[in-house]
């Protein structure tokens, strides 16, 4: 195998990784080079591939944890976020085993669940919203002080 196509090989996996920014590719684009390395010293297809190989899954594996976390890590709060910790009111008991509940929060109705099963919140009471799962909030009842 040609220098060239490890290098044709890596300017696509860069290409893919500009398009997408989902650091999957980039992990490859520096194995390609170290086969296209490889390849320069004078190691055979066989050696190219495993230093290919070898060299891709070392940065993905000690490299990826601080990419996600550092580049990736931005994480931007949406209108359903800012509800986690808020307190609803309960419009219909909510019972897991049932399969029934509503809060309302914000003027908005929600289906709501507890986080415990067989825990059932009765109408009227207010709970904290723990966190949010498709459409359905995960509540608590709320401490009465």
């Amino acid at each position: 195998m040609q220098p060239m196509n490890w290098l044709v090989l890596f300017v696509v996996l860069l290409l893919i990784e500009f398009l997408t920014m989902g650091l999957t590719t980039v992990w490859f684009a520096g194995g390609a080079i170290a086969a296209m390395a490889a390849n320069m010293l004078g190691g055979n297809i066989w050696i190219q591939c495993t230093v290919f190989l070898a060299v891709s899954f070392i940065l993905l594996i000690f490299t990826r944890p601080f990419a996600a976390r550092y580049i990736n890590g931005k994480h931007t709060r949406t209108n359903v976020d800012e509800l986690i910790g808020a307190c609803a009111v309960v419009t219909e008991e909510i019972n897991n085993l049932k399969g029934s509940g509503k809060a309302k929060i914000n003027g908005l109705e929600w289906t709501a669940r507890t986080k415990q099963e067989g825990i059932a919140v009765e109408k009227g009471k207010t709970v904290e919203i723990l966190s949010i799962e498709g459409v359905k909030l995960i509540v608590k009842e709320k401490e009465e002080n």
